[in-house]
C-alpha cells in the first residue's frame, strides 16, 4: 500500500512495509515514537519538491477546492499506476476525484489518519535531504500568502461593508428627517398651505426648487411632479395664501436646502440598492428570511456574521432589546419577546397574540439560515426560501385556528365544537345623550322633603326602641334586687321566731319599714317613666 503525504516543500509518496501492524489502531502510535521505528514500518519511495511558494499556493487551492494539480497528476501516473497498490488519502474528497480521473483505488479510514499522524511526529527523519529550518520557513511563508489568498478571494463574504453600509444608511434617515422639517418649517412662513396639500417629502422640495417664490406658481407647471387636481389646488392656495413676504436671499438660503435634501435622498436610495446587492451576495438566506435591513442591523449589531452564528436562537430573539431585558430581570417582570427581529415581515403579518409565538420561530429559522450562510460552501437561498414557506404556512394556522391532527383512538374522543363568530363591538346607549331633566323641579323639592320626613321618622322610631330596652333592662335588674331582699328577711324571721316569742308590736313596726321602701319604689318608677 501507498501513502500519499502533503508537505509545504512537496508532495511525497510512502511505502508501508509492514501492513500488519497497522491493524492494531490503538497502538499504532507507539511504532512511531523514534525515527528508528518509523523507518521500520513506512519507507520513502518518492518525493517532489515545489520550486517556490507560488507553486505551493497553487498547490494547496486546488486541493483545498477538490481538485488535482498538473504536478500531482504526472506524480500519480508515473509512480502510482506502475506500482499497481492501493493509495492511501487524507481527504476522502481528493481520493474520490483520483479515482475519477485516474481510475486508481484510494482509500480513506481512521487507520491511514493514525498513519499520517504518525509520519507528521516523525517527518524530519523519514524525508531526508529537507532542513528543519526550510520546512518551517516554507510552513510560514506557504501560511501567509494562502490567507492573503482567500481574503482577496473571497471580498464578497467581507461583512464588514455591510456594518459600515447599514450605520450610513441609519444616520443618513436621522439628516433627513432633520433637514426636511427644517425645510417646512422655513417655508412655511411664505406659503403654509403647500405643507398640508404635498405630503411627500420628495415631492416637496421637488416643487419648492422649480417654483422658489409664491407668485411663481400661476405661472409654473409642475405635472412632472403632482396630478392635476393637486396642482390646481396649489395654485389656488398660492393666490390667497396667508403667509409673509420673504426676501430674494432667504429664497435663495431655502432652495439651498432643498437641493441638499434631494442630492441625499437620492444617495440614499443607491445605498440601499448596494445594500441589497451585498446581502444578497454573503447572507442570501438570511435575506429571505428576514429581509435585508432587519438582517444587516443584525450583523451590525452582533459585529460580524461569524458572531451572530455563534449566538443562540434565544440570543437573536431578543438581540436589539438588552436594555429592556436588564430592566425586567431587575424588576422580576416579564422579559421581552423580540428585539430587531421585530421589524421582520413575517412578525408584522401576524396578530398581537401571536407574534411572540412567531418571533420564537422565526429566529430558531434565522440562526440555521445564519450558520448555513456563515459556514456553509452554496452559496443559493434555496434553504431560506424552503423554510421561509413552513413559516408562512404556520402562521397560516394560527391564524386560522387550525386543529391538529391526533392520531389512535383520540380521534373517536375528539370532538370539534361549531365555531360561533362572537362579536366584542359595544352597542352605543342613546340615553346618556339627553341633558334635559326626567323630572321637574317642584316634583324633585316634594321628593327630597318626604325622603327627609321618612328618615326623621324612622330616626325617632329607633330612639323610642332604644330607651324602651333601656328601661326594661333597668326592671329586670330591679326585680331580682327585690327578690334577693325578701330572701333574707324570711331567713332573720326564721331566726328571730326560734329566738324569741312574737310580740304584739313587731307587725307594726314591720308594716312602718314596709311602707317607706314602697314609697321609694314609685319614686323610682315615676322616674323611669318620665
Amino acid at each position: 500500500m501507498l501513502v500519499l503525504f502533503e508537505t509545504s516543500v512537496g508532495y511525497a509518496i510512502f511505502k508501508v512495509l509492514n501492513e500488519k501492524k497497522l491493524q492494531e489502531v490503538d497502538s499504532l502510535w507507539k511504532e512511531f515514537e523514534t525515527p528508528e521505528k518509523a523507518n521500520k514500518i513506512v519507507k520513502l519511495k518518492h518525493f517532489e519538491k515545489f520550486q517556490d511558494t507560488a507553486e505551493a499556493l497553487a498547490a494547496f487551492t486546488a486541493l483545498m477546492e477538490g481538485k488535482i494539480n498538473k504536478q500531482l497528476k504526472k506524480v500519480l501516473k508515473k509512480i502510482v499506476k506502475e506500482a499497481h497498490e492501493p493509495l492511501a488519502v487524507a481527504d476522502a474528497k481528493l481520493g474520490g476525484v483520483i479515482k475519477e480521473k485516474l481510475n486508481l483505488s484510494c482509500i480513506h479510514s481512521p487507520v491511514v489518519n493514525e498513519l499520517m499522524r504518525g509520519i507528521r511526529s516523525q517527518m524530519d527523519g523519514l524525508i531526508p535531504g529537507v532542513e528543519p529550518r526550510e520546512m518551517s520557513a516554507m510552513c510560514l511563508g506557504l501560511a501567509h500568502s494562502l490567507s492573503r489568498y482567500r481574503l482577496k478571494f473571497s471580498a464578497d463574504k467581507v461583512d464588514t461593508m455591510i456594518v459600515q453600509a447599514i450605520s450610513l444608511l441609519d444616520d443618513l434617515d436621522k439628516e433627513l428627517n432633520n433637514y426636511i422639517m427644517r425645510c417646512r418649517e422655513w417655508y412655511g412662513w411664505h406659503f403654509p398651505e403647500l405643507g398640508k396639500i404635498i405630503s411627500d417629502n420628495l415631492t416637496y422640495c421637488k416643487c419648492l426648487q422649480k417654483v422658489g417664490d409664491r407668485r411663481n406658481y400661476a405661472s409654473a407647471t409642475l405635472s412632472e411632479f403632482l396630478p392635476e387636481e393637486v396642482e390646481a389646488e396649489v395654485k389656488a392656495a398660492a393666490e390667497i395664501s396667508m403667509g409673509t413676504e420673504v426676501s430674494e436671499e432667504d429664497i435663495c438660503n431655502i432652495l439651498h436646502l432643498c437641493t441638499q435634501v434631494i442630492e441625499i435622498s437620492e444617495y440614499r436610495t443607491q445605498l440601499y440598492e448596494y445594500l441589497q446587492n451585498r446581502m444578497m451576495a454573503i447572507a442570501p438566506n438570511v435575506t429571505v428570511m428576514v429581509g435585508e435591513l432587519v438582517g444587516a442591523r443584525l450583523i451590525a449589531h452582533a459585529g460580524s456574521l461569524l458572531n451572530l452564528a455563534k449566538h443562540a436562537a434565544s440570543t437573536v430573539q431578543i438581540l436589539g432589546a438588552e436594555k429592556a431585558l436588564f430592566r425586567a430581570l431587575k424588576s422580576r417582570r416579564d422579559t421581552p419577546k423580540y428585539g430587531l427581529i421585530y421589524h421582520a415581515s413575517l412578525v408584522g403579518q401576524s396578530s398581537p397574540k401571536h407574534k411572540g409565538k412567531i418571533s420564537r420561530m422565526l429566529a430558531a429559522k434565522t440562526v440555521l439560515a445564519i450558520r448555513y450562510d456563515a459556514f456553509g460552501e452554496d452559496s443559493s437561498s434555496a434553504m431560506g426560501v424552503e423554510n421561509r414557506a413552513k413559516l408562512e404556512a404556520r402562521l397560516r394556522t394560527l391564524e386560522d385556528r387550525g386543529i391538529r391532527k391526533i392520531s389512535g383512538t383520540g380521534k373517536a374522543l375528539a370532538k370539534t365544537e361549531k365555531y360561533e363568530h362572537k362579536s366584542e363591538v359595544k352597542t352605543y346607549d342613546p340615553s346618556g345623550d339627553s341633558t334635559l331633566p326626567t323630572c321637574s323641579k317642584k316634583r324633585k323639592i316634594e321628593q327630597v322633603d318626604k325622603e327627609g320626613e321618612v328618615t326623621e321618622k324612622k330616626a325617632k322610631k329607633a330612639k323610642i326602641k332604644v330607651k324602651v330596652e333601656e328601661e326594661e333592662e333597668e326592671e329586670v335588674v330591679l326585680v331580682e334586687e327585690e327578690t334577693s331582699t325578701k330572701k333574707k328577711k324570711k331567713k332573720d324571721k326564721k331566726k328571730h321566731i326560734k329566738e324569741e316569742p312574737v310580740s304584739e308590736e313587731e307587725p307594726c313596726t314591720s308594716t312602718a319599714i314596709s311602707s317607706p321602701e314602697k314609697k321609694k319604689k314609685k319614686k323610682k318608677k315615676k322616674d323611669i317613666e318620665d
